[in-house]
């Protein structure tokens, strides 16, 4: 891998996360530690990341935390997750996986008067916690700290046989060739076995994943049924998951 493409490859993940680990960016990128801290010294040094204890983070963050005022698409991913609330019917059981937009879906599901979610990501649980209408369950399995989510063999092997209405899913990359994708194989693999256990497959991607391609498949196209993004979407890639009968909901503007 190229220095130039390795170094976007670690601005995207952190960009889209807030924070990472010196261990999480070698094991994205499968380098070694010291040629990850080589890279984070020259981008550092340029003003594009902030050292953080362990790691880096965006500048003007504040480490492995994530609220809202450093996510930049914090308002259209609200306005994506109100959609797909909406898309949820009360007394069924759904599947979320990992990420920031999940997340946010699931504060607005406690308002569902009866629910059954099954999660692996740490997120959800605590915005499901103490909703006593909400029956959750949470699958095993070993916890990758920078999507704050359980992923591997125990969490794949947890979902078979289960059966969801639905199933929501993010990621990092949107595209009509290869559908929904992520840099990381253990959570590819993971979100593959959600999307087993559901009937129909929503994909939450705010504008910026829409055209971007990440190494590893989770949902190809063509098993997307629902795609939830904002308007600033590209064009040309949702008209061709259109095409190919993805259902692409734009939400207003926000």
């Amino acid at each position: 891998m190229l220095i130039a493409e390795r170094r976007q490859r670690i601005l995207d993940h952190v960009n889209a996360r807030g924070y990472a680990s010196f261990r999480d960016l070698a094991t994205e990128l499968g380098a070694s530690e010291s040629t990850v801290r080589r890279d984070l010294r020259s981008l550092i040094e340029e003003g594009r990341l902030i050292a953080t204890r362990g790691g880096v983070s965006q500048p003007g963050g504040a480490g492995p935390a994530l609220p809202s005022r450093q996510d930049p698409h914090a308002a259209e991913r609200e306005a994506i997750a109100t959609q797909a609330a909406s898309l949820v019917e009360p007394g069924t059981a759904i599947l979320l996986g990992p990420g920031r937009t999940t997340a946010v879906l699931a504060r607005k599901l406690v308002a569902l008067p009866a629910l059954t979610v099954v999660t692996n990501s740490v997120l959800v649980v605590a915005a499901l916690a103490e909703a006593p209408q909400v029956e959750l369950v949470v699958v095993g399995g070993t916890l990758r700290r920078s999507i704050q989510a359980l992923v591997g063999p125990i969490t794949e092997q947890s979902l078979v046989g289960l059966r969801g209405a639905q199933v929501f899913l993010s990621g990092d990359g949107v595209t009509a060739e290869r559908g929904l994708t992520t840099p990381n194989v253990f959570a590819a693999a993971t979100d593959q076995a959600f999307a087993a256990a559901g009937r129909e497959v929503v994909v939450l991607a705010d504008h910026s994943k829409i055209g971007n391609d990440t190494m590893c498949q989770t949902v190809p196209a063509d098993r997307m049924n629902v795609l939830v993004t904002g308007p600033a979407a590209e064009p040309a890639v949702v008209g061709r998951l259109a095409q190919i009968g993805v259902d692409v909901v734009i939400v207003d503007r926000f």
